[in-house]
C-alpha cells in the first residue's frame, strides 16, 4: 500500500514557534483586558465659566487729612530798647591765680606715715605650720604638740565639766556635745560655740571651754594667726 503523504511535510516541526506566538498573543490580550478602564461620563461635571457677571470692586472711602495751620509769626521786636540802670551794685569776684612765682618759698611737706593693716588670717589646725602650744606641751615636733594638746584638753574638760547636769535634766544614755572655738593671735580662746541635746549642756560646755588657759598662738610663715579648733565632749549619764 503506497503512502499518499509527502514524507518531507512534517507538521509538528514548527509547533513550538506557533505555541510561543499564541502564548504571547494571549498574554497581550489578558494584560489589555485587565488594564482597560471605563468611566461614567455623566458623573463628570467640569462646570461652566460665566463671563457675563463682572466683579465690582468696592473702593474704600478715605478721609482726607487736614494739615494744621502754620504757627503764628513771632512778635516783632520793639524799635527802641530802653536801658534800665541797676540800682544795686554787684561786687565782682576776683579770681586769684594759683601759679607760684620764683620768689615764693616752697614749704616742705612732712612725710605721711602709712600704717600697715594686718590681715586676720585663719589657718586650720590640721595644716598649720606651727600649732598652738598648750601649757606643758612645748616639747617635741608639731605632731607631738598636737597630740599633747588634744590629751590635755580632754583631761581639762573631764575635770571641769559637770556631768551630773544631764541627769538633773532628765537625760539618759550617752551624751555628745560638739564645741567649736578659735585660738586667736594672742593665744586667747574666742568665738566659742556648742551643740548639745539640751541648751543647758551647751551653756556648760561654753563655760568650761572659756576656762582653758592661755596658749602660745599658732604661726604660719612666722606670723601669728587664728586657728579654729573642734573639741568633742562625750560622756555617759549615770542613773
Amino acid at each position: 500500500m503506497e503512502q499518499k503523504k509527502n514524507p518531507k511535510a512534517n507538521v509538528g516541526r514548527n509547533s513550538s514557534l506557533f505555541f510561543a506566538v499564541g502564548l504571547a498573543l494571549m498574554l497581550f490580550v489578558t494584560y489589555t483586558a485587565i488594564n482597560y478602564k471605563t468611566y461614567d461620563k455623566s458623573a463628570i461635571d467640569i462646570g461652566q465659566l460665566n463671563l457675563d457677571e463682572e466683579l465690582e470692586e468696592e473702593i474704600p472711602i478715605t478721609e482726607q487729612l487736614q494739615t494744621p495751620p502754620p504757627p503764628p509769626p513771632p512778635p516783632a521786636a520793639p524799635e527802641v530798647i530802653e536801658v534800665v540802670e541797676d540800682e544795686e551794685e554787684v561786687e565782682e569776684t576776683v579770681i586769684e591765680s594759683t601759679e607760684t612765682s620764683q620768689e615764693e618759698e616752697i614749704v616742705e611737706v612732712e612725710e605721711v606715715e602709712v600704717e600697715e593693716v594686718e590681715e586676720d588670717v585663719e589657718v586650720p589646725f590640721a595644716v598649720i605650720e606651727n600649732v598652738p602650744v598648750f601649757p606643758g606641751c612645748e616639747k617635741g615636733n608639731n605632731e607631738d604638740k598636737k597630740a599633747c594638746m588634744n590629751e590635755q584638753m580632754q583631761k581639762f574638760i573631764v575635770k571641769k565639766f559637770n556631768t551630773d547636769l544631764a541627769g538633773d535634766l532628765g537625760l539618759s544614755g550617752i551624751q555628745k556635745i560638739s564645741v567649736f572655738f578659735k585660738i586667736d593671735k594672742t593665744g586667747e580662746i574666742v568665738d566659742i560655740k556648742a551643740r548639745a541635746p539640751h541648751p543647758r549642756l551647751e551653756q556648760e560646755a561654753i563655760r568650761v571651754v572659756s576656762l582653758l588657759p592661755k596658749m602660745k598662738p599658732g604661726k604660719q610663715r612666722g606670723k601669728a594667726v587664728r586657728v579654729p579648733y573642734f573639741l568633742p565632749i562625750k560622756f555617759q549619764v549615770q542613773n
